[in-house]
């Protein structure tokens, strides 16, 4: 997300303008708009849906949850309704979607990115609010005010560990614990986490995070990685023995396949929902709300099946229990300058 919004949508918005003529055009017109599709209520809304997107006849989606092939197969099975997918990082798929609207291309129906993404997608927009019955099943932190996006799954940052580098009873009670010199060459991070940094240190109270975060490099050091799916590896591979920031997810699947690897939540657990929206100038509307409605629906089932966290109210969530602050996706984009410079002084220009 760093060099695209930086670049390009944060500056311009806070100047209150916008990356390009053609981001703020008015979406399509008449009957059948993208608009009429999205926002209709009426008894017969899902027999309209499943007729009108038969005979548009595919969905596009940009994605970058790796695990989406296998939900975008049962929606094809289901409806027989073929999904073009492609799939980036974050940034890549914000900047491919901005850029094609700049150029008058309209090729997208359904974007899956994270909050944050797709929030600077709203500020510039590029999407177009759904009204679905399915959203009344998802928790409050799934919807912001707008609803021009909805999250599917959650996010969440835990520590994973190598069972067989890290015992039991030196686990990590709190983040204080990391400054014991026990952890000396053996912890990790993930290089793109300004975010979640910059929501920590709101937690902890600013000056006394940073001077936290300061002391546990300057004693332990910090293995800096790009990519929290490389992270999680190198925990189970033993060559990182504990990282302090994986997708829950990551370990699960992992450790389902014999890796000796452990997921620990340590308070304030830090989560971010992973969002899917439709665009404004859709090309296949019909089929883009059917497939909206199937991931707040099916979908859930099938994402809670391949170890996310959903955000159904109907699906038990392993963090029930747990006590989650979630990134304020508005912050994130408005903090971001400050948020990246404090996790790069503070920890990814220090480590070693």
């Amino acid at each position: 997300m760093k060099s695209f919004l930086l670049k390009c949508i944060v500056p311009v918005l806070l100047a209150g303008g916008s990356c390009g003529s053609t981001l703020a055009a008015d979406p399509v017109k008449g009957a059948g708009s993208v608009s009429d599709v999205a926002l209709y209520q009426g008894s017969d809304r899902f027999a309209r849906l499943v007729e009108a997107a038969k005979k548009e006849g595919e969905v596009s989606v940009y994605h970058v949850y790796p695990n989406l092939p296998t939900i975008t197969a049962a929606f094809t099975k289901k409806y027989g309704i073929p999904v073009k997918a492609w799939r980036a990082s974050s940034e890549t798929v914000l900047q491919r979607i901005a850029t094609e609207a700049r150029g008058g291309r309209f090729e997208v129906d359904v974007v899956q990115n994270n909050a944050p993404e797709n929030e600077a997608a709203h500020r510039e927009k590029l999407l177009q609010q759904v009204k679905s019955p399915y959203q009344q099943d998802l928790i409050p932190q799934a919807l912001p005010a707008h609803r021009e996006w909805v999250g599917i799954a959650l996010d969440v940052w835990t520590v994973a560990y190598n069972t067989s580098k890290v015992k039991k009873d030196e686990l990590p009670k709190s983040y204080q614990d990391l400054t014991d010199p026990r952890w000396k060459g053996r912890l990790g991070i993930e290089a793109g986490n300004h975010a979640w940094f910059g929501t920590l240190m709101n937690e902890m109270g600013e000056e006394q995070g940073l001077k936290l975060f300061g002391n546990i490099i300057a004693t332990n050091g910090m293995s800096v990685r790009k990519g929290h799916s490389l992270l999680t590896t190198l925990v189970s591979s033993g060559e990182v023995p504990l990282a302090l920031t994986v997708y829950s997810w990551n370990p699960e699947m992992l450790k389902q396949k014999g890796a000796p690897i452990e997921s620990l939540a340590l308070r304030p657990v830090i989560a971010q929902p992973s969002t899917i929206a439709i665009l404004k100038k859709a090309p296949h509307p019909n089929a883009a709300v059917l497939f909206y409605d199937f991931m707040l629906n099916e979908g859930q089932k099938l994402l809670a099946d391949a170890n996310y966290v959903t955000t159904s109210t109907k699906i038990n969530s392993p963090f029930t229990n747990i006590p989650l602050k979630f990134i304020d996706p508005v912050l994130a984009l408005d903090m971001q300058d400050k948020w990246t410079k404090q996790f790069e002084e503070t920890v990814t220009k220090k480590a070693r």
